[in-house]
């Protein structure tokens, strides 16, 4: 039987300066080792000095966004082959903000991740409803569409993702997804995960939506979520760290 790996991912959002970015990255290591693989995300200007900082630690490190074209006159763009140079880990990709203020598509969602994948890098692929698409009960219809386009897009490579499930009205909110109506999703993305490959019990499913340090224990407990993306807690490095440290728990076994 497998075990999964807690994956804690904190997203920077656009936030961030020389300063406070060293203090982050110093209360984040000097915490130690947790159980959990532990990552940042964290904007592109900063890109270059968090991996000279992390380099030879046990954090990790990856970008917000990537284009989805190898290169070109795509002004304002950063290829995954640009990522790569660096040594980047992880890249999310399809964060609500990203579809809510940049009009991205599932299916541009979808080419970002071939092409991070392309290059060696884990995409993170967010999905989620909003709330009045929760109202009208279309949670399942919304997730699976947007799933459908990644795994038809990657087809028999679509294990190698990472999935984050963000109900957009739990993100910056201060409301969160309990962990009941949490797990129903991640079940639901595990079960459209499996029906596309065998290797589904395997993958990295995680949660985002005003993850803290008093509901991450509740929500690592459910038996398909595997961690948490997180976004304001992740700039301050004692609730990060509170997060990952409640990771420790022992792991589900793999379904």
């Amino acid at each position: 039987m497998t075990m999964r790996r807690k994956l804690i991912v904190g997203n920077w959002k656009m936030h961030g300066s020389h300063q406070t970015n060293a203090e982050l990255l110093e209360g984040i290591l000097g915490a130690g080792p947790c159980t959990a693989d532990v990552a940042v995300c964290v904007p592109y200007p900063y890109l270059s000095e968090v991996a000279v900082r992390l380099a030879g630690t046990p954090v990790r490190w990856g970008a917000q966004d990537c284009s989805a074209h190898e290169q070109g006159a795509y002004t304002g763009e950063v290829s995954a082959t640009m990522l790569k140079e660096f040594g980047c880990r992880y890249a999310i990709v399809g964060h609500s903000e990203r579809r809510a203020y940049h009009g991205e598509s599932d299916q541009l969602v979808a080419d970002k991740a071939k092409a991070v994948l392309g290059r060696g890098i884990t995409p993170i692929v967010c999905v989620g409803e909003t709330l009045a698409e929760r109202e009208a009960g279309q949670t399942e219809a919304v997730v699976k569409r947007q799933l459908s386009a990644v795994i038809h897009t990657l087809t028999h490579c679509c294990s190698e993702i990472v999935v984050a499930y963000e109900p957009v009205w739990a993100i910056g909110t201060g409301r969160t997804a309990t962990p009941e109506q949490a797990q129903a999703v991640h079940a639901l993305v595990r079960a459209q995960l499996h029906a596309a490959t065998p290797h589904s019990a395997d993958m990295t499913l995680l949660y985002g939506g005003s993850v803290k340090p008093d509901n991450a224990a509740a929500l690592f407990a459910q038996p398909d979520i595997d961690g948490a993306l997180v976004g304001g807690a992740s700039l301050k490095a004692a609730e990060f760290v509170a997060i990952a440290r409640a990771a420790d728990a022992p792991l589900p076994a793999a379904r």
